[in-house]
């Protein structure tokens, strides 16, 4: 096997003997960490990371990625997938040829009946690609030559919590690293003054309460602890208990960063744990950020243009909108991964309400994210993701004659979308059945679609490995195979 066809498998820990820990005590961990510190831009700029990533297995056609994670599952029958012939078919049963044997959550597994419930909402096929939107998304609709709309999504996982896992970190049970800790841990960072995996969450304007998220989602598992997702929330301080306390000065914490840096090296020469390495480039990480960061989240240097563009919510901190500015921000600092969450989609209940509220938050925001990349040369090399956990049922859960049905989860097919870096425009993949509860074209399950963007990053996801408890890990587990469609 030649050096370039290895895998990238750092595992942790290794043996006493083992080149790994002669590497690092030859050193000292001290050494290591200024190694660390004082990488060449040359490094920085090749994508060699600032936590020792060992590069691309081969050419990028992307470098960062700005994924936008619909919390809650959106409905694809009311966005993306149309089903014209559906309006004909109000209140039918479904066939049970079509619901096969499908598993139902608790929420459905009582009705005694499962009429069809076609969307309330109007589509249209937008753009030169002649793709089908929902006039929910009218934002959106101006880009569809722009993106491209996979149909053909599919997961095991039924319910909120597994499936949300399973897409975050390509396992239903948690513990795994998640999809940004991969990938810093696979190409490392660009930016040494910032997070290389930054996390946004927003809160929908039409709810008081959402399902939560949990910190797993971005966390970086078994990997080193470096490479997990560094929180910003809105306010004076988007990281938490970065800012130094009142009567701490700039100096006082150098000064305690050297000395704290003089007993880890100790405890590295002592206990021989790699980890003091990580500890070392945290430390030193968040002193260079609280300089950066508050530079970063300050919005107010933006033109009143800005703000028209991503419409009226977007000056005020937390919401989606605003989240979508600072995700530009972001990535022209080139932080290697940038996750926004918006929760909110889950509705079980008052589809004629609830669909338009959560596009009203993230349509024209998304659509201004992608023609703001797009004017600063930043959409080619910059893969921006878009979609929720599973779909939802075509049959209404509870009655459609009260004006406030829902639809009940559904793994079998959902819609997503991708922008940017190396995917092809103006394409819409994969096809449903007519009543889009099957697939019946180009499947792509969620190892299918994680495998095709570490590609367009330029990682071989077989490849891309950890050794832990005597195994060799992946994010796409043990299957996962490319979608060249999805790919220009």
């Amino acid at each position: 096997m030649s050096v370039d066809d290895r895998p990238i498998n750092r595992s942790q820990p290794a043996s006493v003997d083992s080149p790994q820990r002669r590497a690092f005590l030859s050193g000292s961990a001290g050494a290591l960490a200024l190694r660390w510190l004082f990488q060449s831009d040359e490094a920085v700029a090749s994508g060699i990371g600032s936590s020792g990533g060992e590069g691309p297995h081969a050419a990028p056609k992307a470098k960062r990625v700005i994924y936008l994670f619909q919390a809650g599952a959106p409905s694809q029958v009311d966005t993306f997938d149309a089903k014209p012939g559906l309006a004909a078919r109000l209140g039918e049963e479904i066939p049970s040829s079509v619901r096969g044997e499908q598993r139902l959550t608790g929420m459905t597994s009582g009705q005694k009946s499962f009429p069809i419930a076609p969307s309330p909402f109007k589509f249209d096929r937008c753009g030169s690609s002649g793709a089908w939107l929902s006039e929910t998304l009218p934002h959106l609709r101006k880009h569809a030559d722009r993106m491209c709309i996979v149909r053909s999504v599919f997961t095991e996982a039924i319910n909120h919590d597994p499936a949300t896992t399973l897409m975050q970190t390509g396992h239903q049970l948690a513990g795994r690293p998640s999809f940004g800790s991969w990938l810093s841990y696979g190409l490392g960072s660009l930016n040494r003054n910032l997070p290389s995996f930054v996390v946004l969450i927003s809160r929908p304007s039409g709810k008081t309460n959402a399902q939560p998220l949990h910190e797993r989602m971005w966390g970086s598992g078994f990997l080193p602890s470096e490479h997990q997702g560094v929180r910003f929330s809105p306010g004076r301080d988007p990281v938490l208990y970065l800012s130094n306390p009142d009567g701490v000065s700039a100096a006082d914490r150098r000064a305690m960063l050297d000395d704290l840096g003089v007993l880890n090296r100790e405890r590295g020469k002592t206990h021989r744990d790699p980890a003091v390495e990580s500890r070392i480039a945290q430390y030193e990480l968040a002193f260079r950020m609280q300089s950066s960061v508050p530079e970063l989240a300050d919005l107010s240097r933006e033109p009143q243009s800005t703000f028209d563009r991503y419409g009226p919510e977007s000056r005020k901190p937390g919401t989606f909108a605003a989240n979508c500015v600072l995700a530009r921000r972001l990535a022209e600092r080139d932080v290697r991964f940038i996750q926004l969450y918006h929760r909110g989609w889950d509705q079980h209940t008052d589809i004629r309400g609830g669909i338009p509220s959560q596009c009203y938050d993230t349509d024209q925001p998304s659509a201004a994210l992608l023609a703001d990349l797009e004017e600063r040369g930043l959409l080619e090399d910059t893969l921006v993701v878009w979609g929720g956990e599973f779909g939802r049922t075509v049959f209404s859960q509870g009655k459609i004659e009260s004006g406030n049905f829902g639809r009940d989860h559904h793994p079998r097919c959902f819609s997503i979308w991708l922008a940017g870096g190396g995917v092809r425009p103006g394409v819409t993949y994969g096809e449903t059945d007519d009543f889009s509860y099957n697939i019946v074209k180009d499947p792509v399950h969620v190892h299918d679609l994680h495998a095709t963007l570490l590609h367009l990053l330029g990682l071989d996801h077989k490849r891309l490995t950890f050794r832990t408890q005597g195994r060799d890990y992946r994010l796409t587990d043990v299957s996962g195979e490319l979608v060249t469609g999805l790919m220009s």
